[in-house]
């Protein structure tokens, strides 16, 4: 699959200039397997919403992250019906006929967002694809400027993913973008 620019996110970056706390996540983990789902519920979140590349899977594709397998499975039992799965690749435009949303429901039983505009721009689309208030959701990712401020711009938790899955395969301005997140990231926490 051939990922476009994501607009979404340079109209977002002009904002982060000005908003640079939008890049600061509420809850931090190395891995989907260190999320408590009991933590979670006690800060009110009824909905799980997961970015996929990264976060879930390798880079563009659709099972899940086989050490990745207990933790997701623990995941859909605990939120059941309340996952969806958000991507700035499968569920866009820039997949024909959605054949990879399709692909990635099958592959890990949830339920993948068709949505026009990119992260971080989708929080809309997401309540109402979730029918659910902002302070409902948490949104799990390894980017900070689209799965972290996504969460922030909207009110939903943010939950940011810092180990990938795999630098194999992955989009090359995305891991350069994420690499230099995490060094401001380390530079901004040791500043305090």
């Amino acid at each position: 699959m051939v990922q476009s620019i994501n607009m979404a996110g340079i109209r977002t970056a002009w904002t982060l200039l000005t908003q640079p706390s939008l890049l600061r996540p509420d809850i931090v983990v190395s891995d989907i397997r260190a999320l408590s789902w009991d933590k979670l519920r006690s800060r009110g979140i009824r909905f799980l919403v997961f970015d996929k590349d990264n976060c879930l899977t390798a880079p563009y594709a659709s099972q899940i992250h086989p050490p990745y397998a207990s933790a997701w499975t623990s995941c859909l039992k605990e939120f059941p019906d309340r996952v969806l799965i958000v991507s700035n690749s499968a569920g866009t435009n820039d997949d024909p006929d959605f054949q990879a949303a399709r692909a990635v429901e099958k592959a890990l039983g949830a339920r993948v967002l068709r949505h026009i505009e990119k992260k971080p721009r989708c929080g809309r689309e997401i309540l109402q694809a979730l029918q659910a208030s902002p302070g409902e959701v948490a949104v799990v990712g390894d980017r900070l400027a689209t799965d972290v401020v996504l969460a922030n711009m909207h009110g939903m938790t943010s939950v940011w993913v810092q180990n990938i899955v795999s630098r194999r395969g992955d989009n090359l301005v995305a891991a350069a973008l994420r690499d230099a997140e995490h060094a401001a990231y380390r530079m901004a926490t040791r500043l305090g």
